[in-house]
């Protein structure tokens, strides 16, 4: 099994993906965690950097499962995966589950630097239906339909 989960910031990528993990022994991977230069969110590593990472990943492990909003990312992954999901609650569950996330020490050295980013995230998931960039609700959609292998669409916290 190898999944691909796409959706907007606070979709539920990072929870299905987990849960997906731990059931059926996939290995986890967190597109953010090669996106975004370490503890410093909002400071870009080069793509060419991200993109060789992702491939060692993919050819490092038999089943895993990989989560995030970079579609150019998860394009990438698509050839190899399994299934894909797309997760697409609305940008109202996107808000409130943004707004009641827990500090992720992995990403911000505190939680007070995590609750200044706050405004910026909220007001970019706002954004996911009328962005056009690839982590948008457009390149998503385009992938996700696009996609010829085993796909499903989930809203809410399925």
């Amino acid at each position: 099994m190898k999944l691909v989960v796409i959706g907007n910031s606070g979709s539920g990528k990072s929870t299905f993906a987990r849960r997906a993990a731990g059931e059926h022994g996939l290995v986890y991977f967190e597109l953010d965690a090669i996106v975004w230069e370490p503890h410093q969110i909002g400071v870009a590593r080069p793509i060419e950097a991200a993109r060789a990472e992702l491939a060692a990943f993919i050819g490092a492990h038999e089943r895993w499962v990989i989560e995030g909003c970079y579609g150019d990312l998860a394009e990438a992954a698509l050839p190899a995966c399994t299934e894909l999901i797309f997760m697409n609650p609305g940008v109202a569950a996107c808000l409130a589950n943004n707004r009641r996330r827990p500090w992720e020490p992995h990403k911000y050295d505190s939680a007070a630097d995590q609750e200044r980013m706050l405004p910026n995230l909220l007001a970019w998931v706002e954004g996911y239906y009328t962005r056009t960039d690839a982590l948008s609700y457009a390149y998503h959609r385009s992938l996700f339909d696009a996609f010829a292998g085993s796909k499903r669409e989930l809203a809410g916290d399925s």
